[in-house]
């Protein structure tokens, strides 16, 4: 495995740790090694012991063990390398010879491009050059982080400039968010149940939320994300394709290709929001500085890095339909957003109410029928009914039959990167974004980035550090009965963790 951008915080944090985990369950090969790449000049045993302190920090659920941890760090090495220069891939390839476990024999490799989008297909057009999307000798895959693209045209310049140089099914374009356990929880919970599916359509379901949000500010990153923006770093990737797992048709198998053709078909069936809908389906919201448990964080456009007049949005909301049979109707609101009460990933099927109300129904039970799948943290299942509350009469009270992964003490949970580098190890691209789907998703937001761009009398809501987005965002579910889901109401005190 060879990762380009081995100095960055990604190798340190998830990449190795994760390699790790996979290692301690004696899920890698004998014969394999990790070749770290930068333009850093960081010597072969002090990359080893920076790798070691990232094991040591961020493992997670994973019993360390000295010696072990000591025998995975000899399979680690690093070299300096200027990404850019054709000429540097002639002494890479001399290298990975040098360090090949299995000494001159047929050998796989993986390319993992942990580095700025503008290199990944310099990378990957200068790896071709030298012979390693050649598949004669062992497999050659390609793993690329997002972004996968900056808009539509790029993103198709992009993937047009990949394959050039590697085939489709040599690119994996990871998206951690797929890795979480919940998410592919998604396709058995529905697929294998006869009590879900037969419910999951228009007829039972009277809305799907999905909301994705994050405590933190931009954390140093604002000079990145005052480019980017919301839409760009969570909704058009990892958002849409949470809504493809939840909306899609049953595949004809668990085959990668059946079940990324069942999501591909729901991104091709999203409703196009049309230039004079944004300003009515699509709020957008800026946060401003505030207290949050006592202390002043800044806003937004004071951040390092940030345009002071900056008007790229930290909070997008969005309503949006599918146009399709088993969809047809039923309105999908989305979510996401920094610097929010807490960090919680979910996704909420709200069905539709009883057809006549026989009952007193409490306060709290606006919507009892839903189904709430928790993505992170505290991942899970629970679903929300009405039973009777005792004494006299028939008052209705909502209650919860849930269940958490963390009960499930003597099970691995793994991570979403150990997850995902297993699965292209071992070929499965069931959880990476194929770029027809990746087009399709940036084919969806292209009228909402252009009216942003174009017209200047588009609003930007501001929002107090600390709460859930603009006011203006309620205005989106106006049935006047369930409004967005607040979840989280016992929140820890740093606010990163809150019950189901």
């Amino acid at each position: 495995m060879v990762i380009f951008g081995a100095s960055g915080d990604l190798t340190y944090r998830k990449l190795i740790p994760a390699l790790y985990a996979l290692y301690n369950q004696k899920l890698l090969p004998d014969k394999f090694h990790v070749l770290g790449i930068s333009r850093t000049t960081i010597p072969d045993g002090e990359f080893r012991e920076k790798m070691t302190e990232g094991i040591r920090k961020f493992s997670e659920n994973i019993h360390l063990n000295d010696l072990q941890i000591e025998e995975f760090k000899s399979h680690l090495s690093y070299i300096q390398m200027d990404m850019t220069l054709e000429e540097e891939y002639s002494r890479l390839k001399s290298a990975l010879d040098e360090t090949n476990p299995n000494e001159g024999a047929d050998s796989n490799y993986l390319f993992y491009l942990s580095t700025p989008p503008s290199l990944f297909s310099v990378i990957a057009g200068n790896l071709a050059k030298v012979g390693f999307s050649n598949e004669s000798d062992g497999f050659k895959r390609l793993i690329i982080e997002k972004p996968f693209g900056y808009d539509l045209e790029s993103s198709l310049t992009l993937n047009s400039q990949l394959h050039d140089a590697f085939l489709e099914n040599q690119i994996y374009r990871i998206d951690h968010y797929l890795g979480k356990e919940t998410v592919q929880n998604l396709l058995v919970m529905r697929f294998s149940n006869g009590i879900f599916e037969p419910l999951w359509n228009r007829n039972y379901v009277d809305h799907v939320e999905i909301t994705s949000a994050e405590s933190i500010g931009v954390e140093g990153r604002g000079g990145y994300y005052d480019g980017s923006g919301a839409i760009r770093d969570m909704l058009q990737n990892h958002l849409l394709q949470v809504v493809g797992l939840t909306a899609m048709e049953p595949p004809s198998s668990m085959d990668a290709d059946a079940i990324r053709n069942e999501t591909m078909k729901v991104l091709q069936s999203l409703k196009p929001i049309k230039h004079e809908d944004v300003v009515s389906q699509v709020i957008r919201g800026q946060y401003v500085s505030s207290h949050i448990r006592g202390e002043l964080v800044p806003g937004y456009r004071e951040e390092k890095g940030v345009n002071p007049e900056s008007r790229t949005e930290t909070f997008i909301a969005m309503k949006f339909f599918i146009d399709n049979w088993r969809w047809g109707g039923v309105p999908f609101y989305i979510r996401t957003g920094k610097r929010l009460p807490t960090r919680v990933t979910e996704v909420v099927v709200h069905f539709k109410p009883t057809p006549q109300k026989l009952f007193q129904v409490d306060e709290a039970c606006k919507s009892c029928n839903q189904l709430i799948i928790r993505i992170q943290p505290d991942e899970g299942v629970l679903l929300k009914f009405g039973l009777k509350q005792p004494g006299a009469g028939f008052n209705v009270k909502t209650v919860n039959m849930d269940f958490h992964y963390s009960e499930l003490s003597d099970t691995h949970l793994p991570s979403a990167y150990e997850r995902l580098l297993y699965d292209v190890m071992v070929g499965d691209s069931t959880l990476y974004a194929r770029a027809d789907a990746v087009e399709a998703a940036w084919k969806f937001v292209s009228p909402i980035l252009e009216v942003w761009k174009n017209d200047p009398d588009q609003k930007i809501y501001g929002y107090p550090a600390g709460t859930w987005g603009p006011e203006n965002a309620d205005d989106l579910i106006n049935d006047g009965e369930t409004g967005w889901r607040y979840p989280c109401k016992n929140l820890a005190d740093d606010g990163n963790y809150c019950e189901l």
